[in-house]
C-alpha cells in the first residue's frame, strides 16, 4: 500500500511537471515572437527553449536512472565545478554581461548561468554533511558554523555578480534544509535576521534596487519603478476569467518589459484567464506536496535532505516569481520555473525532478548500507545439486 502511494505522487509529480513545461511552451510561442531582443526571427526564444528542453531532458532521464547516493561521496566535484564557473563570469572573453549583471558565461552560441549549478551544489553539500551523523546538527560549530560558511562562499560569488534575487534564494532554501536537519532554531534565527538586515544594507548602497523597493511601498510616488508590476496586473485584469485567448494579450506588445522571462506569468493570466493561473498555482502545490511525501520515503538520511532541498528550492522560486508578478513581494528577476524563458533554470530544475525520481526508486524496500557502498543486495539462493 505504502508503495503504491508512493508510486502515484511520483507519477502526479511527473503529469505536473509536463503540464507547466506544456503551458510555458504555449505561452512562450505567443509572448517571444513579439520579444524586442529576439533577433528579428519571432521563434528565437522558442527554439532556444525547446534546445534547453531537451538537454533538461537528457539530464532528468540520467538524473532519475543513476543512483542518487554516488553524489554523496562526490559533492565537493559538483561545489567546485560551480565555483569554478562562477568565477569564470567576472573573467573577460568568458563571462556575459547583460542589463548590467554578470550572470553568465557563453559556450558557443549559448549561455549558461552557473548560479543554476550552485543551487543544486549547496543542496548536495548540506545533504552530505548533515548526514554524515545526525548529532552534529545541534553543535554550533558542526551543526550552524561550518556549513554556513560553505554556502556563504558561494553566495558571495553570485551576489556580486549581482543577483541579490538568487543569492536570498539560495541562503533561504540553505535554512530550511538546516532546520528540516535539526539545526537549533535560534541559530537559524539570527542569521535571518542578521541576511535580511545585510540585504537592506546592500539595497540602499544600490540606487536600482533601492527604487525597486520604494515602488513596491509606494507605486504612486514611484511610478517609473514600478512600471513593470502595474503592467502586470493590468495584464491580470485584462484577462479576467476566461481570458483574450491564446496570442490575443496586448502587453506583450512592448508594454510589459520581459514578458517572455520573469513576467511570463501575468502574460497567462491576460491570454488564458484567471482559471489558468490558479492552475498553475495549483500544479506547483502538487509538486510540493508530492515531492516531499517521495523526500519523506527516502531510504537514507541523505535522499531526505537533498530532496526536501529540491522542493524547497522549486517551490520557493516559484513563490518569489508569482508574488513579484502580482505585487505581493518586491520586483526581482527570477524565473517561473518550468515555465519562463530560460535555459539554465529549465534544465536543472529537470535534474531536480531527476534526482527526485531517484530517491523514489531507490527509497522503498531498501536498507541503507552503514557505510554507502551497497544498497539492498538481493541473495539469491542456488539449490545444490544432486550427486
Amino acid at each position: 500500500m505504502q508503495k503504491r502511494f508512493v508510486s502515484l505522487n511520483v507519477f502526479v509529480m511527473v503529469v505536473a511537471v509536463v503540464a507547466l513545461i506544456g503551458i510555458g511552451i504555449v505561452m512562450l510561442t505567443s509572448t517571444g515572437a513579439y520579444a524586442q531582443d529576439n533577433h528579428g526571427e519571432p521563434q528565437y526564444y522558442l527554439k532556444r527553449q525547446l534546445a534547453w528542453l531537451g538537454v533538461g531532458a537528457v539530464l532528468c532521464v540520467i538524473a532519475a536512472i543513476v543512483d542518487y547516493r554516488w553524489m554523496e561521496k562526490r559533492w565537493w566535484i559538483l561545489y567546485v565545478i560551480a565555483a569554478a564557473l562562477l568565477i569564470c563570469c567576472f573573467v573577460p572573453g568568458i563571462g556575459k554581461k547583460i542589463n548590467g549583471s554578470r550572470r553568465w558565461i557563453g559556450l558557443g552560441g549559448q549561455t549558461l548561468q552557473p548560479s543554476e549549478i550552485a543551487k543544486l551544489a549547496v543542496l548536495v553539500a548540506l545533504a552530505w554533511w548533515y548526514s554524515r551523523k545526525e548529532t552534529i546538527s545541534k553543535s554550533f560549530r558542526s551543526g550552524f558554523l561550518y556549513p554556513m560558511l560553505g554556502v556563504g562562499a558561494l553566495v558571495a560569488l553570485i551576489a556580486p555578480e549581482v543577483d541579490l534575487g538568487t543569492s536570498s534564494l539560495i541562503f533561504g532554501t540553505a535554512l530550511m534544509v538546516m532546520f528540516v536537519a535539526g539545526t537549533r532554531l535560534w541559530y537559524l534565527g539570527i542569521i535571518a535576521a542578521t541576511g535580511i538586515c545585510g540585504l537592506f544594507v546592500i539595497i540602499r548602497s544600490m540606487p536600482e534596487r533601492a527604487g525597486r523597493l520604494l515602488a513596491f511601498l509606494h507605486p504612486e510616488k514611484y511610478p517609473d519603478d514600478a512600471y513593470q508590476q502595474v503592467q502586470g496586473l493590468i495584464a491580470f485584469g485584462a484577462g479576467g476569467i476566461n481570458g483574450r485567448g491564446i496570442g490575443n494579450g496586448m502587453q506583450k506588445f512592448a508594454y510589459l518589459p520581459y514578458a517572455h522571462t520573469d513576467f511570463i506569468f501575468p502574460m497567462v493570466g491576460e491570454e488564458m484567464g484567471l482559471f489558468v493561473t490558479l492552475t498553475v498555482v495549483l500544479l506547483f502545490l502538487v509538486l510540493l506536496v508530492a515531492g516531499t511525501v517521495i523526500a519523506t520515503r527516502a531510504s537514507d538520511r541523505f535522499g531526505k535532505l537533498l530532496g526536501f532541498g529540491i522542493v524547497a528550492l522549486l517551490a520557493f522560486q516559484a513563490v518569489l516569481n508569482i508574488g513579484v508578478t502580482t505585487m505581493v513581494l518586491p520586483n526581482k528577476g527570477l524565473p517561473l520555473p518550468f515555465i519562463s524563458y530560460g535555459g539554465s533554470n529549465l534544465a536543472f530544475c529537470l535534474a531536480g525532478i531527476g534526482i527526485l525520481v531517484s530517491i523514489y526508486r531507490r527509497g522503498l524496500g531498501e536498507r541503507p548500507d552503514p557505510e554507502g557502498k551497497v544498497f539492498a543486495a538481493k541473495i539469491r539462493t542456488r539449490k545444490t545439486p544432486r550427486i
